[in-house]
């Protein structure tokens, strides 16, 4: 996988290793630094699963750094009767409030034994204070660095590695036709590499990533919905269009849109860190990013309306229309004009 990108003033401050997400290993202190949620979310995961196979008894808590307790660092790292080992995970650490602040740069003087505490840190200057001290060597930690994902090239690099890992070949050409299927999150595209690897035997070819995703190398269900989910109605028709004339089958690109619109209905009103409300709702913290973009624009009638008009097409699509295509090039309106009149 290519190595994480730096900025200048991160390369010039760091004084502690710099890893890529797949390379987190335990520290005293484990930053994990960038904008990419589900890369963050993955190391944090693997972390986690590879303390406790060093130690069964492993103690996991999570705290939030925005709501944050006076005390509740100090008390998490205590000894504990019959010591166990601990990780402490910190998510929000980016709306940290003073509390956290103070203690954690207190906590890096004298981390405690057989505790690892791992920050996730998303972006921005709140708590530069922390990240310089951490990053300076105070501590003794390391930094993971999950930068998003933005070119072909490297999401490409993420899914051979996904393969690589699970000692499963991927042909170059069917590589490239995966990626450019799954541009727009890279969840998505994790969860196919998943799907093929579990579902498929021997080498992946190109005819195996057409076989299961069939017009999506072209225009993937979810490219038609994030487009009209923003309100950009032209696109959405266009992308759905050429979808259906690509192959792809209108029962899924009903069920893409479903699947976004209830995700919105869920985070939509919410309150707090990704994380936390990622935790309250059984989603994933980058679901919950995701969503709260999504929902720029919308207002609650029009969600509502949006989704009722998703469960009409998906009984539309699925035998109570004559004509599914124009029962979805309908939801695509519907959608773009999110819930009203276009």
């Amino acid at each position: 996988m290519a190595a994480p990108k730096k900025s200048s003033s991160a390369r010039a401050s760091a004084s502690i290793p710099q890893v890529a997400w797949h390379q987190i290993r335990a520290a005293p202190i484990v930053l994990v630094s960038g904008p990419e949620g589900f890369l963050a979310e993955r190391a944090s995961r693997q972390l986690r699963d590879a303390l406790r196979d060093v130690d069964a008894s492993l103690e996991v808590h999570d705290v939030m750094a925005d709501s944050y307790a006076p005390g509740e660092l100090m008390t998490l790292a205590s000894p504990s009767l019959f010591g166990e080992p601990r990780l402490i995970r910190v998510d929000g650490a980016s709306t940290m409030n003073d509390a956290f602040l103070q203690e954690a740069l207190e906590y890096l003087e004298a981390p405690a034994d057989d505790t690892v505490l791992l920050i996730r840190h998303g972006g921005g200057v709140r708590g530069k204070k922390l990240l310089d001290a951490i990053r300076s060597g105070v501590g003794g930690g390391i930094e993971v660095v999950c930068a998003e994902l933005k070119r072909d090239s490297d999401r490409a690099d993420f899914a051979a590695a996904e393969f690589r890992h699970a000692g499963r070949p991927i042909a170059p050409a069917a590589l490239r036709a995966l990626v450019s299927a799954f541009t727009d999150d890279l969840a998505e595209l994790a969860g196919a590499c998943q799907q093929l690897i579990a579902d498929t035997d021997g080498d992946i070819t190109e005819q195996t990533v057409a076989r299961y995703y069939g017009g999506r190398v072209e225009t993937n269900a979810f490219a038609v919905a994030d487009a009209a989910i923003a309100g950009r109605h032209g696109e959405a028709l266009g992308l759905l269009r050429h979808a259906l004339a690509t192959g792809a089958d209108p029962v899924p690109m009903v069920a893409a849109f479903a699947m976004k619109l209830r995700t919105m209905a869920k985070v939509g009103g919410t309150r707090g860190a990704g994380g936390q409300v990622a935790s309250t709702l059984g989603l994933a913290p980058w679901q919950v990013d995701r969503a709260r973009r999504d929902l720029q624009g919308w207002d609650e009638a029009g969600l509502g309306r949006a989704i009722l008009a998703a469960a009409e097409t998906d009984a539309a699509v699925k035998g109570a229309s004559r004509d599914p295509v124009y029962a979805l090039e309908t939801l695509v309106r519907t959608v773009a004009a999110r819930g009203h009149e276009l």
